[in-house]
């Protein structure tokens, strides 16, 4: 094994070196920031350490006053919150009364359409009867504009006659005035009308006015 040349032991010594001065700096920087650090910690511990009682409760009540101030924000913050709810609240009652006021007005606007149908049939039989003065034709006429609103009422409207004469007597349906007995009866019927009743939707909304048969 061949031995080491002078020049080559002293070109390796200095690339060491060279290493070893590469490295010195940043090892240099790197002590000086944690002493400045550590330094710097050491300050603000003994400023610390150094406030006196008064300045202790000073500082308290500083912390104190801050804290009471972002309380009374926060407790303004709430109350104009509350504030605007009970508005908005207040407002949306007043749209709620106003729209059920609109409802109640409005809600039969499609009877009176209805009911103008007949109107309109009845002023026009009017007119004829007074051009002709035919009785049979105002008749008619009368007739023809009573079958048809009852036509309209009962299939727009769930509005219907009740029929009566010669069924059975039902309290509920029937409100008797007047009252004959006879052997001709087995049991108690109507015999005759006297107020036409109507049912509303399958519920009796004024019960006919009938005079009643009934037996001995």
């Amino acid at each position: 094994m061949s031995k080491e040349t002078t020049d080559e032991k002293e070109t390796k010594v200095e690339e060491k070196e060279v290493e070893v001065n590469i490295e010195r700096p940043q090892e240099k920087k790197q002590s000086k920031k944690d002493a400045k650090q550590e330094k710097k910690a050491k300050k603000e511990k003994k400023e610390k350490k150094e406030l006196t009682p008064l300045e202790e409760k000073e500082l308290e009540i500083a912390q104190l006053k801050a804290e009471l101030e972002n309380s009374k924000k926060a407790e303004q913050e709430a109350k104009d919150q509350l504030l605007r709810k009970v508005a908005e609240l207040e407002n949306f009652r007043k749209r709620l009364v106003r729209d059920k006021e609109e409802s109640v007005h409005f809600a039969n606007t499609q009877l009176i359409n209805d009911l103008l149908q007949s109107l309109d049939d009845f002023d026009r039989a009017i007119t004829a009867s007074e051009a002709s003065r035919d009785f049979d034709k105002i008749h008619d006429g009368v007739v023809m504009v009573n079958d048809k609103l009852h036509s309209i009422l009962e299939k727009n409207w769930g509005l219907k006659k009740i029929e009566c004469v010669g069924e059975e007597f039902d309290p509920i349906r029937h409100e008797a005035y007047m009252m004959e007995q006879s052997e001709e009866y087995d049991k108690e019927v109507v015999i005759m009308e006297l107020g036409a009743g109507y049912t509303l939707h399958d519920r009796v909304l004024r019960p006919a006015k009938v005079k009643v048969g009934k037996p001995n």
